[in-house]
């Protein structure tokens, strides 16, 4: 079975990323045939603190129990759909700092992005999480999801969620994004079998 995760990238109070990546599971598990299975990987769950391993995580020698417990449940899927807004320019750093924790957890496994924002609609984070996530060798798809806050979400006030209302057209933006993800994550098995076998 094909196991697909998706990832939430923000950890604020009040972040819009959970309803976003609920709508993107449920999208999945009904778009997916019965053999590809899809989990909801929420990094507020974990509480990863700042980087706090003393060796670096490409020698995959984790002390902490927070970093055996995100080690294990990234360890256990085949392909990401990353769920992130954009701050600044970028993606959150609480994002950078899960990423940064890990190292082999991600190799040779496919990504997808559905990001959102005010201006871009969060591709700006995009272009910099392709980046980072080439250097640990996950393959982004070319297919990305971009959620404006002004057309698919209905907010009234900005200091609260407000309520996630997209347009039909990005879940077929989706299906397209799904099926890339599936396609590259069995493609790319070879390439793990290979790793493990090593």
């Amino acid at each position: 079975m094909t196991r697909i995760a998706v990832i939430t990238g923000s950890t604020r109070p009040g972040r819009r990323a959970l309803a976003v990546a609920e709508w993107v599971v449920t999208a999945a598990r009904a778009h997916y045939p019965a053999e590809v299975g899809v989990g909801l990987v929420d990094l507020a769950d974990f509480a990863l603190p700042l980087l706090d391993e003393p060796a670096p995580a490409i020698t995959g020698d984790y002390r902490n129990p927070h970093t055996l417990a995100w080690s294990k449940t990234i360890a256990a899927y085949d392909g990401f759909v990353f769920v992130t807004p954009e701050y600044n320019h970028s993606y959150p750093a609480s994002l950078k700092n899960a990423l940064d924790y890990l190292y082999a957890e991600w190799h040779d496994k496919a990504a997808g992005f559905v990001s959102y924002g005010p201006q871009a609609a969060g591709v700006r984070a995009v272009e910099h999480l392709r980046l980072s996530l080439a250097e640990l060798k996950v393959a982004g798809v070319r297919t990305q999801v971009a959620l404006s806050m002004h057309t698919d979400f209905t907010i009234t006030n900005p200091l609260e969620q407000g309520d996630f209302t997209p347009a039909p057209r990005q879940l077929t933006t989706l299906h397209v994004l799904l099926d890339e993800v599936h396609d590259w994550s069995r493609a790319l098995a070879t390439l793990r079998a290979s790793a493990v076998a090593a």
